[in-house]
This record gives structure tokens, C-alpha cells and sequence, in this order.
């Protein structure tokens, strides 16, 4: 039942052109969950809630904490939250990420929302994961537009590229963690605390 929703949840994102996940990084994202035994998730972004019905569909125990701030997002991931029956463990919250604050830990943090504030997730939510734990990001790559923004003559969109690369070297240089970027989907990256 969750895996046909989840088609009509993907369907709908195509069609009103939500972003989510592309389906590689999706795939490696839920691969990284499986063989890391993660259990805990916290989502910055949940958009529709597909990914975070993707991760918590993966296994009984798993329980996913997910941020949207958008009101028609947010009613539309509730709605899909409750018809794929995910309530008992996919957590959304309401609010603006960066007025949120949590005490629980996770295994993972999962960041994929405003991108121009990337830096910003990464350092305010660092404290719910201990040592050993992981923060992916997603759309490090923005459509290619990273590493060629040549591309584009949109204004906006080069300040965001300019706003994503400067993230990706916080990433490189961040001593508390071990980065590894990945060219899939999107682009990913996935950062290890030391």
C-alpha cells in the first residue's frame, strides 16, 4: 500500500512541480539508512513528505522527525503522512527549522530545504547527533548549476549557486566532521561526526 502511494505522492510532485528527491538519491539515501542500522531521522524540509514516508516505510522502527514551514505544504504532507498510515512514526513539526528547537538525538539529520540557509541548518541541529552520527544534504549540485553556473543568467539563482558552494567548502573544512560528497541524484553529501 505505501509503495503505490508513494508512486501517487511522486506523480503529484511531477505534475505541480514540487521538488523532491530524485529517484538515485532516494535510492542511496534509503541504501545508507538500511546498512547503517539507522533508526532515528530528522528531516529539515519534509515538502510533500515523500522522502520522509520513504524513510520510515523502510522499517518498523524506524521514526522520522520532519520541519516544513510552508502551511500548503505542510497540510499536504500531513494528508499523505496519514494515508500511507506513517502518523505512528513520522513526527511533523510545523515551523520555521530555524526557530525550532529540539532536545532528542538522532542517527541522522537529513537536510533538504532552503538551500541559502544550509550553513545554518547544519550548525544549529549538529548538537542533536552524537559522535558517529550523520548529516546528509541534498542539491549540492543544483541542477549542474554548481559546478557550471554559466549556465543561468538569472541573478537570484547565481547568488543561491554562489550560497550552495560556499556550504560545500564549510563542508571541506569542517573539522568535527568527515565529508564525502557523492555525484548522485542531486548531489549529496554525506558529513560523519568525529
Amino acid at each position: 500500500m505505501v509503495h503505490l502511494r508513494l508512486k501517487d505522492i511522486k506523480e503529484y510532485a511531477i505534475k505541480n512541480r514540487v521538488p523532491i528527491m530524485q529517484e538515485d538519491g532516494i535510492e542511496f539515501l534509503i541504501n545508507y539508512i538500511k546498512e547503517n542500522n539507522i533508526k532515528r531521522v530528522l528531516e529539515i524540509g519534509s515538502a510533500i513528505g515523500y522522502s520522509a514516508i520513504n524513510i520510515a516505510s523502510q522499517s518498523e522502527d524506524i521514526k522520522v522527525t520532519t520541519i516544513e514551514k510552508d502551511p500548503n505544504m505542510y497540510n499536504i504532507a500531513l494528508n499523505n503522512i496519514k494515508n500511507t498510515g506513517m502518523q505512528d512514526r513520522i513526527k511533523i513539526i510545523f515551523e520555521d527549522a530555524l526557530f525550532v528547537d529540539i532536545e532528542e538525538k538522532y542517527d541522522l539529520i537529513f537536510i533538504d530545504a532552503a538551500k541559502s540557509q544550509y550553513i545554518k541548518f547544519f550548525e544549529k541541529f549538529s548538537k542533536n547527533i552524537d559522535k558517529g552520527g550523520v548529516i546528509v544534504t541534498d542539491n549540492l549540485s543544483f541542477h549542474g548549476l554548481v559546478e557550471d553556473d554559466s549556465k543561468t543568467n538569472n541573478r537570484n539563482t547565481k547568488q543561491l549557486v554562489k550560497k550552495i558552494r560556499k556550504y560545500i567548502d564549510f563542508l571541506k573544512n569542517n573539522k568535527d566532521y568527515d565529508t564525502t560528497f557523492y555525484k548522485i541524484g542531486d548531489g549529496i553529501s554525506v558529513s560523519i561526526k568525529k
